[in-house]
């Protein structure tokens, strides 16, 4: 071998095997703010994931704060508690500066104490969960909570001529369903005859194990998560109104889309007169495919935590220009989210101020402003708004609900 071969392999051994070890030893870069998000990409619950990574990617596409870039990192978690652990700690090994967006209360779950840990922010994620709203540090939500969101919808029904022993439930069986249950339990606290309702409540929340069977024990009828399954919890449901004597009329949904509107065609099938709701989380845009691949055309309502659509606020504007055609209330709130994180960076910029974690979180909290229109406040909590809407199936679109929508259902 002569010298120039062997300095030529010696390069080529170089090539392949030190620089590598270099670049992995060594990801930060100091001219980027580099964000991050879990969510599910690939599985049954992937519309939501895409549509709020559509939104996070238009607020902050090409946008700089101060003299550094935003690059915004992504990994599916097929929304499993496991699978985001994994896809966290990947994002943590790249020199980080905030998680922001990720979509699901027990991938949450999961994942936030890893980020308490490294004291890395969690900003806007998609949940209404209680779990995110004990005010700790670090954590900041833009959307209104699942007890919000039930209990505006329930309070409706009442209006509306619902009795408080007409409404039943039908919810995923993890830390999601049980969130909107405990919503649920709050808006008929202070009903009057209905202590055997909250009693079956109580039962259902003292099962402590995550397998433990929670069908039978009162108004809900509980499915698997990422199961398409629904016989089980309809029939929970029928073993209640048999056990009663009286016949659910409203059912509250805290699922995934799919399963909701298959849930609700199922039902149908069986000339159930039920009412159905569903809050934001189960994905507006989603489930309003699936439930035209199903037939189901009307008798659901559903809560949102964003404006209409087609409100004129400069923040929905700007959403839909930069969104275009992948505009829909998941993305917009993704949207929201980018936006919102994309103030408080350049807030603290714009003070001469450290451009660290600490800061950031101090530029949301306790603070009030306006969002292009939509009103956000952190002064008491650590919750941005508490923006509730309420809309209903009609011709395939959400539309807003009134009375006479709710009297149409009754006969």
């Amino acid at each position: 071998m002569n010298n120039k071969q062997f300095i030529l392999r010696q390069l080529a051994w170089i090539a392949l095997c030190v620089l590598p070890c270099l670049a992995q030893a060594d990801t930060s870069n100091p001219n980027e703010i580099r964000l991050a998000t879990s969510l599910d990409l690939q599985g049954q619950s992937k519309g939501l994931g895409i549509g709020m990574l559509n939104g996070l990617e238009a607020a902050l596409r090409d946008k700089q704060v101060g003299t550094k870039q935003i690059k915004l990192l992504s990994e599916n978690d097929n929304y499993s508690p496991a699978k985001a652990v994994e896809a966290v700690n990947k994002l943590l090994s790249q020199d980080v500066f905030a998680f922001v967006g990720n979509v699901g209360t027990p991938t949450a779950a999961a994942i936030l104490p890893l980020l308490a840990e490294k004291k890395i922010p969690a900003i806007g994620f998609f949940t209404g969960a209680d779990l995110l709203r004990d005010n700790q540090e670090g954590v900041i939500n833009y959307r209104a909570s699942y007890g919000q969101e039930v209990k505006a919808v329930v309070d409706e029904a009442f209006k509306n001529g619902y009795s408080s022993d007409a409404i039943c439930a039908y919810v995923q069986d993890d830390a999601y369903g049980l969130a909107g249950l405990k919503g649920l339990k709050d808006v008929l606290t202070d009903k009057q005859g209905v202590d055997y309702i909250s009693e079956g409540l109580d039962k259902i929340f003292q099962q402590q194990d995550e397998d433990a069977s929670r069908n039978g024990l009162g108004p809900v009828g509980f499915y698997k998560r990422n199961s398409l399954i629904v016989r089980s919890a309809y029939d929970s449901i029928k073993a209640w109104e048999a056990k009663q004597g009286k016949p659910c009329k409203f059912v509250v949904t805290v699922g995934s889309y799919e399963s909701v509107a298959r849930f609700i065609s199922y039902a149908q099938s069986k000339q159930e007169p039920w009412v159905y709701s569903a809050v934001s989380f189960t994905g507006a845009d989603n489930l309003l495919q699936q439930l035209a691949k199903f037939g189901v055309k009307d008798r659901v309502v559903m809560t949102q935590v964003v404006p209409a659509l087609e409100s004129s606020l400069p923040i929905v504007k700007d959403a839909k220009a930069a969104l275009g055609d992948n505009l829909g209330y998941v993305s917009l709130e993704g949207y929201i989210v980018g936006r919102m994180l994309l103030k408080a960076l350049d807030d603290v910029v714009a003070a001469g101020k450290d451009l660290s974690r600490e800061n950031v979180v101090a530029a949301l909290r306790g603070q009030q402003f306006d969002l292009g229109g939509l009103p956000l406040d952190f002064s008491n909590d650590n919750q941005g708004s508490d923006l509730v809407i309420t809309t209903a199936l009609v011709n395939n679109k959400w539309a807003p609900v009134d009375s006479a929508t709710w009297k149409g259902w009754s006969k």
